[in-house]
């Protein structure tokens, strides 16, 4: 038998850590759960589970990435799409609540069925995160509604409506299995398509932000890239929009995109300055809605703007020296050369609205 390499036998330890983690978690919730027993489990040192976690809630949030990621590459997109915007935030909301444990689930595996954050996520930074992250994926589940009727305006609301219903529905299914009709809950979801809101908000400072700075400057444009919506290669390319940011500025992502042009590729890249549990917790997110939103909607219906999560590369080509939880920094490509870039508050705005661009 071939010798593992060093990266082969780490890969196989995580693995072994995932694993047992998963179990750790399922039989006793994380607030219970003991890094000691879960090395126990996967019969390695404590230090075999440090040297690839960096602490309980970083394995949580692995644990979880692991299962929402094997739920995504399952999902397959639906054989008749959804006919209106109801009916698809019903079938989402169905696609949705299958993660509802049942009366007889052990607490411990009903709240990893659920995704469950409760306790894991309680200092300022990583609550402020999530609060984002709630919002993009608002946007995401907005413009897919928005996708099957072009023209008939905005559903990002609408779609933050249903999220907060269906949210509201896993926190009382987290300590009370049962209770509620997910019947009804699809029904309600339905309904929320045909109540009228004003979703036209514009964030006042937008109007008191500097022009992008028009440049000329070499693109090296980052591969092996993935798109987390399409889950195809995502290399920003000749021409477009490339926007990044820090959890914490995740809404200017919609702002970017209502400002770019309507044939402009817009890729909203997350960086930050911790991979092991905002990095996870952002890819947690993200990766859950996706592998709902493939299950409703056809790939065209999909969101027009791609989602990278970075590792650092795509920052470094931007020239963001320290990325972290604000960092908001936009450039335009045009014809393989950066023509337009901005850093700061409302730059994805500005950029994609910059006009006075140098010919390609």
């Amino acid at each position: 038998m071939p010798r593992l390499t060093r990266a082969q036998q780490q890969e196989r330890t995580r693995g072994t850590v995932l694993a047992a983690a998963r179990q750790e978690f399922a039989e006793h919730g994380f607030g219970a759960a003991k890094v000691d027993r879960v090395a126990e489990r996967a019969e390695l040192t404590r230090g075999a589970v440090y040297s690839n976690f960096a602490g309980k809630r970083a394995l949580y949030l692995a644990v979880l990435v692991d299962v929402v990621e094997r739920a995504r590459e399952q999902a397959e997109p639906p054989v008749v799409p959804p006919g209106s915007t109801g009916a698809a935030l019903a079938e989402f909301a169905r696609v949705w609540l299958e993660r509802l444990p049942f009366v007889g689930d052990a607490p411990g595996s009903g709240h990893l069925q659920l995704r469950s954050l409760s306790g894991v996520v309680e200092d300022g930074p990583a609550r402020e995160a999530l609060a984002e992250l709630v919002r993009f994926e608002a946007v995401l589940l907005g413009l897919a509604l928005e996708a099957r009727r072009p023209g008939a305006g905005r559903r990002v609301r609408t779609a933050g409506l249903a999220l907060t219903l269906l949210a509201g529905a896993a926190a009382v299914a987290e300590n009370a299995p049962g209770v509620g009709d997910p019947f009804d809950l699809v029904r309600a979801a339905e309904h929320l398509a045909g109540i009228a809101i004003v979703d036209d908000d514009r964030p006042p400072y937008l109007d008191h932000v500097d022009p992008a700075e028009i440049v000329d400057l070499p693109w090296e444009a980052p591969r092996g890239l993935v798109d987390e919506i399409s889950g195809r290669p995502a290399e920003p390319g000749r021409d477009g929009v490339v926007v990044a940011l820090g959890v914490h500025r995740l809404r200017a992502a919609e702002e970017t995109l209502r400002s770019a042009r309507l044939r402009d590729e817009v890729t909203v890249v997350v960086v930050g300055d911790d991979p092991a549990e905002l990095g996870r917790l952002a890819r947690l997110r993200i990766v859950d809605l996706v592998g709902c939103l493939r299950r409703v909607f056809t790939p065209s219906d999909l969101p027009r703007l791609r989602v990278v999560l970075d590792d650092g590369t795509v920052a470094t080509a931007l020239g963001v020296r320290e990325p972290g939880v604000r960092t908001e920094v936009a450039v335009r490509v045009r014809g393989g050369r950066i023509v337009a870039r901005a850093e700061g508050l409302g730059a994805g705005h500005t950029v994609a609205a910059a006009t006075a661009l140098p010919r390609a």
